[in-house]
C-alpha cells in the first residue's frame, strides 16, 4: 500500500509543477509555440536520467524513492501524449516546418537532457 501512496503524492506533486512550469513558460514566451510542454519534455528527461542513475548507485536508499520521484512524480509531470497532440495540431495547422523542429528538437534534444542527468548523477 505504501507504494501506491508514494505514486500518488509523487503523481500530486509533478501534476502540479507541470502545470506551474508549463503555464510560467506559456506566459512568457507566447503560445505559437508549445515551449511550456517543450521545456518540461526537456526537464523530465533530466530528472529521470538523474534519479534512476542515482538511486542505482546507491542501493543504501530507501527504493520507496523509486515509486516517489521516477514513477509518480516524473510519471505525471512528463507530457508526451500532450507533445503528441501539439505536434499533430501543428501538422493539421499546416505549418510543417514547425511542427519538425518541435519533434526532432524534442527527440534530439530529449536524449541529450537524459544523459545530462545521468552525467550529473554519475558525477555525485
Amino acid at each position: 500500500m505504501q507504494k501506491y501512496l508514494l505514486i500518488a503524492a509523487g503523481g500530486a506533486l509533478g501534476s502540479i509543477a507541470r502545470y506551474w512550469v508549463g503555464s510560467t513558460v506559456a506566459g512568457r514566451m507566447g503560445a505559437k509555440f508549445p515551449y511550456g510542454t517543450f521545456v518540461i519534455n526537456l526537464t523530465a528527461c533530466v530528472i529521470i536520467g538523474f534519479s534512476l542513475t542515482f538511486l542505482a548507485r546507491r542501493t543504501a536508499l530507501n527504493p520507496a524513492w523509486r515509486f516517489l520521484v521516477p514513477i509518480g512524480f516524473v510519471g505525471a509531470y512528463s507530457t508526451f501524449s500532450t507533445y503528441e497532440w501539439e505536434t499533430l495540431s501543428i501538422l493539421r495547422g499546416g505549418a510543417f516546418l514547425e511542427a519538425a523542429l518541435y519533434a526532432f528538437g524534442s527527440l534530439f534534444l530529449g536524449l541529450v537532457a537524459t544523459w545530462l542527468g545521468i552525467l550529473i548523477a554519475e558525477a555525485l
